[in-house]
């Protein structure tokens, strides 16, 4: 039988797939929202009870990493990868609220590739987990994310240079505002893609400790 980098008697390999299926089900409906951009009230509501249900899982990892002596893998590994799951949440539900409170009139297309993108490198995560769990190396997916990753720096740029390509000097109090909210969106989803990446990072270094 191969060894297991979470055994059952932990359950923190469960609760962290448990987690990672409420970040899944938030990423799929923010995509959703940037590609089709329609009923935005009701999918912000959606994700805002997503990332509540999302919250009480970190709650019950922490609580099971303070009630666990001896742990499967490093304390501040599982910490990490229940913290940063968390954070990646919190930052989809901050996305899709500023979405909803800004009243945009369409959604910028770097943004929604970049969301996309970003939704491919949290299903990416999941196949990690599932590989740790039976002892497997994820080389590919890790691959596949840093070039994710990759292309969203390139989008992120781009996004960012067409909010002031072309504006007039004496641009009007619209516009400029149009250019202000679009920036506090780009800001969050940088934050979002970075701290997947960041998962991935984690989640690499268990592998690697554990091999």
């Amino acid at each position: 039988m191969g060894f297991s980098l979470f055994p059952r008697s932990a359950k923190f390999y469960d609760l962290f797939k448990e987690q990672h299926r409420k970040l899944v089900k938030a990423a799929g409906i923010l995509d959703e929202l940037f590609t089709t951009f329609d009923d935005v009230e009701e999918r912000c509501k959606r994700i805002n009870i997503i990332e509540s249900e999302g919250n009480a899982i970190s709650r019950r990892i922490a609580k099971e990493l303070s009630l666990t002596f001896i742990t499967p893998i490093d304390r501040e590994d599982i910490h990490q990868i229940n913290l940063t799951q968390e954070d990646i949440l919190n930052l989809i539900k901050a996305i899709a609220s500023r979405i909803g409170l800004f009243g945009f009139d369409r959604i910028r297309y770097p943004a929604r590739r970049i969301i996309a993108n970003m939704r491919v490198m949290i299903e990416e995560l999941g196949v990690v987990l599932g590989r740790m769990s039976q002892s497997k190396q994820a080389e590919e997916s890790f691959h596949k994310i840093e070039n994710l990753k990759h292309e969203c720096e390139t989008l992120l740029m781009v996004g960012i240079g067409e909010l002031y390509d072309g504006g007039e000097v004496n641009a009007d109090y619209a516009v400029i505002l149009d250019i202000v909210k679009w920036k506090h969106i780009f800001d969050r989803i940088e934050a979002a893609v970075d701290r997947t990446e960041s998962l991935a990072d984690v989640l690499e270094g268990v592998v690697l400790k554990n091999a």
